[in-house]
């Protein structure tokens, strides 16, 4: 049983921002891009007694003025369009809708928009000094486009996000990309931007979408040298995520001197995600918020906006995941390792799958991986390369 949040076991300078709404983004029964897994997360944090309705704020939907901070005015309208039912199949696929990724469903701009509302929301709570720390997992839909849907993504909150913070709070973003599949939209936004700058730790593109995210894309004219990709190797595990990570978020936050932080927290690295070929375990998903959490506070005086992402086995690996974004953001603990019976016992008919009853992932969770020692030393060669330029800044200084 988990300790219950209180004063003494957790600070009380993060918010969470969520509403029913934030559901409301569902292309279909059967889609794997299920946000149910927003439901089972926060019920979670709620039954470990690690957050009050107190610490939760609802989303407000993005006005289409702030939508065209990133999109086209004509991609937006289509949208509206599409989810009334009033654009034809052929524009539709013109703007990437209508896919196999991304089909069309009834009021899909105004589930969009919320989902932008949401992280924005998360943006002015930080960027006003209401809040430290801010979480909005309905967001970190990094594929999309200016012009173009892609990859489950609609709208591109991250890039409305950095758009925003730049405009009104002429703020130097950081963003971070720990989804197993490259942060394209967000990089693309952004390529020739020297006042942010994107790092994505993600599969090669060889074997996965969207196949882009090489060490050579590393940003266009002024923008050059702002873009930092570390493509990882096939069925990487724990340590070796774990030190690209760490390694790279290191250089690149002390090269750059952000105002603010800004993760995007797919939770699809995992070896039980369907989707992709990684091979962690929960013990990444511990790290990548503590890393996150005390660079914020070292850089950035605190200031740590954190958005979800992918994540597709959302029955046994999202909802702890996600927790431990909240947990490294209030400093909740659990008491033990056991997750709540009350949790379990509420979903668990629900679930297609046997749920995980503890926090941290059984051991032999993950099939051995033979070329290990291989794919360490690939990886290590990969961030040295990612990171050459302003290590090479470094050694000259």
């Amino acid at each position: 049983m988990a300790k219950s949040a209180n004063e003494s076991t957790v600070k009380r300078d993060s918010v969470f921002i969520y509403s029913d709404d934030l559901l409301n983004y569902r292309f279909s029964a059967d889609h794997p891009f299920n946000q149910k897994r927003l439901q089972l997360t926060l019920d979670l944090l709620k039954d470990s007694g690690f957050i009050n309705d107190e610490d939760i704020i609802p989303p407000r939907s993005a006005t289409d003025e702030e939508l065209a901070l990133v999109h086209d005015p004509a991609y937006i309208k289509a949208v509206q369009l599409a989810g009334r039912g009033e654009l034809s199949k052929d524009k539709a696929e013109n703007f990437g809708l209508g896919t196999e990724d991304t089909p069309v469903f009834k009021n899909m701009h105004e589930a969009s928009a919320r989902l932008v509302g949401g992280t924005l929301t998360a943006v002015d709570e930080v960027m006003e000094n209401r809040y430290q720390h801010a979480l909005s997992l309905g967001g970190g839909l990094h594929h999309g486009f200016r012009g173009k849907a892609s990859g489950f993504c609609i709208y591109n909150d991250s890039s409305v996000a950095i758009r925003y913070m730049q405009q009104k709070y002429n703020a130097r973003v950081l963003y971070i990309d720990t989804d197993a599949h490259h942060g394209d939209g967000v990089q693309w936004s952004f390529y020739d931007d020297p006042s942010s700058c994107t790092l994505s730790i993600h599969e090669t593109g060889r074997y996965l979408f969207p196949g882009t995210g090489a060490v050579n894309e590393r940003g266009h004219g002024k923008g050059y040298g702002y873009s930092f990709n570390i493509p990882l190797d096939a069925f990487t595990e724990d340590d070796s995520f774990i030190e690209a990570y760490e390694k790279s978020f290191r250089k690149v936050i002390e090269f750059f001197k952000p105002d603010i932080i800004l993760t995007q927290n797919g939770a699809d690295a995992h070896c039980l995600d369907p989707l992709t070929h990684l091979s962690s375990t929960i013990r990444t998903y511990e790290e990548i918020p503590r890393i996150a959490h005390e660079l914020a506070h070292e850089y950035c005086d605190g200031r740590w906006i954190a958005v979800g992402g992918g994540g597709y086995d959302i029955w046994r690996v999202v909802p702890r995941a996600w927790s431990r974004i909240w947990m490294e953001m209030t400093g909740a603990v659990p008491e033990s390792d056991n997750i709540p019976q009350s949790w379990l016992d509420k979903w668990q008919g629900e679930s297609p799958v046997p749920l995980m009853k503890t926090w941290s992932d059984p051991d032999g969770i993950c099939q051995e991986i033979p070329r290990r020692r291989e794919i360490s030393e690939k990886n290590r060669q990969t961030v040295e390369k990612a990171l050459y330029p302003i290590l090479k800044i470094k050694n000259k200084s």
